[in-house]
């Protein structure tokens, strides 16, 4: 699906495209709509860059047991050989 946001819009709310699409994001993945990663990926930023933006406004990063028990299997997979 596309959404097409008139030029107009983002002139009256003073903002760039790339600007939108992080707030979006950001609202979106503070509303636990989005992950962390389809997040930052939907902003255009990398993680570190999208934590640093959430960071700036106080937003918290969502972090559950579901997630650290993702990443200690990918860490495991990556000290295999």
């Amino acid at each position: 699906m596309s959404v097409i946001i008139p030029d107009t819009l983002l002139q009256a709310a003073q903002m760039s495209e790339s600007e939108f699409r992080l707030e979006l994001a950001l609202w979106l993945y503070q509303q636990e709509r989005l992950t962390l990663a389809l997040a930052s990926q939907f902003a255009g930023l990398t993680r570190i860059e999208f934590q640093r933006a959430l960071h700036e406004r106080g937003i918290p990063i969502h972090y559950t047991a579901d997630d650290l028990q993702e990443d200690l299997a990918n860490l495991q997979a990556v000290e295999q050989p």
